[in-house]
């Protein structure tokens, strides 16, 4: 027979069990729309993630003191001081091949008063160059000066969510005097809305003032607790912290055999850690759908089973007449074949539905993968194979005589 004859004969063989076909779809169906849906879900939550850190500077290194444990009981190392002005100084001076800005950085929490309204927040001491770090814009005012960092001036930036709960009547907070644990700071700026971040923290409830004005006259130290940088280029990050581990282990004269008393971490790091546990979630998840697939191929090779048995007659008929066993097998295989490439098919319809679903009703990150869709079909595919074929082997076997026997 030609191959067009077999797959209108297959064709046919369908259409006449259209309930039945759609049945042994449905596991196929499902599956390869729960496989591109949960693709989507996880390389959609890995693009949010990268695109929320990025959002925080994605060149940004960050220098802590304290050993890099990364126990739940670490903290952010405030309260260790082996961070210095000299080591900042240092850090700045050796490494201006591979950091464009960089800032020594304290900051503690406290009271935002204005009058009769108060509310808590953290006070962030840093340079000039701490915007450009953390890409951040003025919404209005300016940012201080060197000038004002080394004179300690009592100034300030306050985000919106500040701006929101201590002048809650609209006034504007540019050029207006606002306390800080009874400390006065004049408002010089205001920051762009940035909103939550990555670990649900509010980017927006911050005062940020010179360093030298919070170590001073709010938190009475002459250590840091952070430094903050900004490699050159994303590229230029890994570099960079090794320069600045070597340099802070030659500042705080450590031994070889000694362990580091300081962390350096850059925010590829962070974006690595987590896309790898978004990887993982998303292998998990697939894996559920896969199972779905699974059975869906044990569907198709329970009812190409049904079928042989079902039309074992005409099995025999076709052979006696001169039918050959290879397009008896051939007939059966294009039927389990086509039932799953069609199941395929609208699995991805019934996939990408659901992606647009997940997207804008729950509002979660999705974004469909083209290699989902290929891997889906081409799982199809090998599932017609695979699981119709047995029931086509053993339908190309019948005994013509025994065949036209049955009943």
């Amino acid at each position: 027979m030609r191959l067009l004859n077999l797959f209108k004969i297959a064709y046919k063989a369908i259409i006449l069990n259209k309930t039945r076909t759609l049945l042994t779809m449905l596991g196929i169906i499902i599956g390869v729309a729960s496989v591109i849906a949960m693709l989507a879900i996880g390389e959609g939550s890995k693009e949010s993630i990268r695109t929320t850190i990025s959002s925080m500077g994605s060149n940004m290194i960050t220098i802590r003191p304290g050993a890099d444990d990364r126990g739940p009981a670490r903290g952010s190392g405030g309260n260790v001081q082996t961070l210095t002005f000299k080591d900042y100084e240092k850090i700045k001076e050796q490494t201006t091949n591979l950091i464009s800005y960089i800032t020594p950085m304290v900051n503690g929490g406290g009271q935002v008063i204005n009058g009769s309204n108060n509310w808590p927040s953290t006070i962030y001491g840093v340079n000039p160059e701490y915007l450009n770090i953390k890409v951040v814009d003025l919404q209005s005012g300016s940012m201080f000066t060197d000038t004002e960092v080394n004179s300690a001036a009592k100034v300030a930036l306050i985000g919106q969510t500040v701006v929101d709960n201590v002048f809650p009547d609209g006034e504007e907070p540019v050029g207006q005097m606002i306390r800080f644990n009874n400390i006065p700071f004049k408002v010089i700026g205001v920051l762009e809305e940035k909103g939550e971040n990555t670990f649900g923290q509010d980017q927006d409830d911050v005062v940020i003032a010179p360093y030298t004005t919070v170590q001073k006259r709010i938190l009475a130290i002459d250590y840091l607790n952070q430094i903050v940088a900004s490699a050159i280029s994303e590229d230029d990050a890994p570099e960079a912290v090794i320069q600045v581990t070597e340099i802070l282990r030659s500042q705080h004269k450590l031994l070889d055999t000694e362990d580091d008393d300081f962390t350096v971490r850059s925010m590829e790091e962070l974006i690595s850690t987590f896309s790898s546990t978004s990887e993982m979630l998303t292998v998990l998840l697939v894996a559920v759908a896969g199972i779905s697939l699974l059975i869906g191929g044990i569907g198709i090779m329970n009812i190409m089973y049904v079928s042989v048995k079902e039309r074992t007659k005409e099995i025999g008929l076709r052979m006696a007449v001169g039918g050959k066993g290879s397009d008896i097998l051939m007939q059966f295989l294009i039927e389990a074949i086509l039932i799953s490439i069609t199941g395929g098919l609208l699995g991805v319809f019934l996939g990408l539905g659901a992606t647009l679903f997940i997207e804008n009703f729950l509002h979660w990150p999705t974004s469909v993968a083209l290699y989902s869709i290929v891997i889906s079909f081409a799982v199809c595919a090998i599932t017609g194979i695979f699981f119709g074929w047995y029931p086509a082997r053993k339908a190309a076997a019948l005994d013509p005589i025994t065949a036209l026997r049955y009943e």
